[in-house]
């Protein structure tokens, strides 16, 4: 069985979906809209390439290095983003998410905000959503030409205002470093320093570092972000029709946790995943798909699959139980060598515990929602939530919060 050239195949089971994400004769295909950030960046390279960039920032996304940002950065970063807002009494949580996300993003990528001022954060806040529109630009409504345009312009005052001061600060600390003989201990630990000392072997000029941070930064703040509001979402509907679990949001990190895999597995960051052929393949099935071909993998009908993860698989359920070999978050996070390198930081690491006490990281998305019901945090009875009209995916545009305080 074949399929004709240049036409679109769509997958819709785990297995090949599996199958799919590890094939050597694909290549990722869902950013090449957005080419004006997505260019070349990690996510976006193939074979040998991205092997080799990949195995470099390795270095910094270990597991010791998500438990000191879960553990000893994130809990400052909570403080200082939540207070003003708990202090006001009400919030709007698609931008307190990703102001809150993007604050530990800048540290992972090595950018530095040396005013330490709200209008600072603020302009790389807005730089940040800009790029984030050209990773989703695959689902923009509307005519992308003039955005591309606008996120161009925001890349390069990023660049002038954020990354150039920070690449020279770097500089300069692996200079003294390897003057002093040192170990390297002194200088940064973040994608920045390492892209900066491997420069010359990977051949990175500077547009193309440019790239990679905005990357680094709109990937470690909107994915975390995203999964924040929807999960606060689905957990105060399911809390209408479950009000004993009010204190669970608040206390169980183990519940919140489920949660968040319930959350990232239904509404996926992108609805599907997408890989173009670069050569004739064959799946075990026998279908022989022609260089050329587009493949969807349709991340929603995979991640609902009624015969994988129950008869309720399309309902949003915390306590669903799972075989040990089935993902909680689906396919949501990719597979193989493409599946995404900030993965645990984002949800951590599934606790193996009946109880959820043995995890040994929950994951900054878990820590956060835990952290906002601590506050009281609550539907505004006096706003809606609003749907984004300006892309295909759905994301909330607008999301109403109330902080009724602790233990609300």
């Amino acid at each position: 069985m074949s399929v004709d050239q240049d036409s679109v195949v769509t997958i819709r089971s785990l297995a090949e979906a599996k199958e799919v994400y590890r094939s050597r004769d694909m290549r990722q295909a869902l950013y090449d809209t957005g080419e004006v950030v997505m260019s070349g960046v990690l996510v976006n390279l193939h074979g040998d390439e991205h092997r080799a960039r990949r195995r470099l920032e390795n270095r910094l996304f270990r597991r010791e290095t998500f438990l000191h940002y879960e553990r000893d950065l994130f809990p400052a970063v909570l403080e200082e983003t939540f207070a003003p807002y708990v202090a006001a009494g009400h919030a709007e949580l698609v931008s307190l998410s990703h102001e809150l996300m993007m604050n530990l993003a800048a540290i992972n990528a090595g950018i530095d905000r040396t005013q330490h001022t709200g209008e600072e954060t603020h302009r790389l806040y807005g730089y940040m959503m800009r790029f984030i529109e050209a990773a989703t630009a695959k689902h923009h409504v509307g005519d992308w030409g003039e955005e591309g345009e606008g996120v161009r312009l925001a890349l390069e005052a990023f660049d002038e205002e954020f990354l150039s001061p920070s690449i020279q600060r770097r500089r300069e600390a692996i200079a003294a470093d390897v003057e002093a003989g040192g170990d390297g201990s002194s200088v940064p630990q973040d994608v920045l320093s390492i892209l900066l000392r491997n420069q010359d072997n990977l051949d990175l000029p500077h547009d193309l570092v440019r790239r990679e941070i905005a990357f680094y930064l709109l990937a470690g703040a909107h994915t975390s972000a995203t999964a924040f509001t929807r999960t606060i979402d689905n957990v105060l509907t399911w809390i209408e029709s479950h009000p004993d679990d009010r204190g669970r949001a608040a206390t169980d990190a183990g519940w919140v946790q489920r949660c968040v895999y319930e959350t990232v597995r239904l509404a996926p960051s992108s609805p599907i995943g997408m890989r173009r052929t670069l050569a004739d393949v064959e799946l075990r099935d026998g279908r022989r798909i022609p260089a050329g071909t587009e493949v969807i993998i349709d991340l929603v009908a995979i991640n609902t699959d009624t015969d994988v993860f129950g008869a309720d698989a399309a309902s949003f359920n915390p306590d669903r139980a799972l075989g040990a070999d089935v993902p909680l978050h689906g396919l949501s996070f990719g597979h193989g060598a493409h599946a995404c390198i900030g993965q645990e930081l984002a949800a951590g690491v599934p606790a193996s515990g009946g109880d959820g006490t043995a995890a040994l990281q929950w994951g900054l998305a878990t820590v956060a929602v835990r952290s906002a019901f601590a506050r009281g945090v609550d539907r505004d009875p006096d706003a809606r939530p609003e749907i984004d009209s300006r892309t295909a995916r759905p994301y909330w545009s607008r999301y109403p919060v109330v902080f009724k305080g602790a233990g609300a």
